[in-house]
């Protein structure tokens, strides 16, 4: 079973992200790691291939160069291979584009390793934008089923079986193979790396995809040219005020001036 995981670069989600001066969210010093659905998505592959007891997980990622130190954490937590997919004219493309991206990167890498993924893994979204676009658009441009928010999978003579995640519980959903399945939280989290595996990590090569890789189709869809969607502005949600501490001389009279409040407020 030949698995393929989708890893993204994000700003550090534990550290809270202002405004800068310039009217743009505030991240060039913030940490950069793994999108958190992306290191559940990768632990499920390898909990999967674990399993199997065969198979290889390729990690790639469209990004910059700096974008190396998470992928060669991806190799020491489970993937067996990493591209990077870098290059100028990538910068600035929308979901369209890295969607393109990354479907002519797969290819390119089917076609270099004589193979064909069977399962493509991208997390549910991405922590920076939250989106949760990606894994659909490109399922739609490799030509494959998607299955979304999915928190278990298997497989066997049929296709892939996955439980999928929804707002009223859970549901059982089946497709035929290769497909493309968008990973939310499991019920655990993804390992540490151990020394041994970070050392061996460090030895891996990272393979590159630039420009001239993609399709006639890709190069049309990539970069800030070409990107159809547009951030116009960003800015920070209004800041919650603080709550109000109801405590009269009994039970009665709080519930009494609460009820008196909300119905003030118009809530009531």
């Amino acid at each position: 079973m030949n698995i393929l995981l989708c890893a993204k670069q994000v700003p550090d989600d534990a550290v809270e992200v202002s405004m800068g001066a310039d009217g743009k969210p505030a991240i060039d010093k913030i940490d950069k790691v793994v999108n958190a659905f992306d290191t559940y998505a990768l632990e499920m592959a390898a909990r999967f291939k674990e399993a199997a007891g065969e198979g290889e997980i390729t990690v790639l990622c469209v990004g910059p160069d700096d974008a190396k130190n998470g992928l060669k954490n991806c190799l020491a937590v489970g993937g067996d291979y990493a591209y990077l997919a870098s290059d100028e004219a990538f910068e600035g493309s929308d979901m369209q584009g890295i969607a393109s991206i990354l479907k002519d990167a797969i290819r390119k890498i089917e076609a270099d390793k004589g193979i064909a993924f069977d399962i493509v893994c991208t997390g549910k979204e991405a922590t920076d934008m939250a989106l949760g676009q990606g894994g659909i658009l490109l399922a739609d441009k490799l030509g494959t089923g998607v299955i979304t928010n999915v928190i278990a999978f298997d497989t066997d003579e049929n296709g892939v079986s996955a439980k999928q995640e929804t707002e009223e519980g859970y549901r059982t959903v089946a497709a035929d193979l290769p497909v493309v399945l968008t990973i939310s939280k499991p019920d655990y989290d993804p390992r540490f790396p151990k020394i041994k595996a970070k050392l061996a990590a460090r030895k891996k090569p990272i393979e590159a995809v630039a420009a001239d890789a993609l399709s006639d189709e890709g190069k049309a869809a990539a970069g800030e040219g070409n990107a159809k969607l547009k951030i116009l502005r960003s800015y920070e949600p209004p800041k919650k005020e603080s709550g109000v501490k109801i405590q009269e001389e009994s039970d009665e009279d709080s519930a009494l001036a609460a009820v008196k409040m909300m119905t003030e407020a118009k809530v009531l």
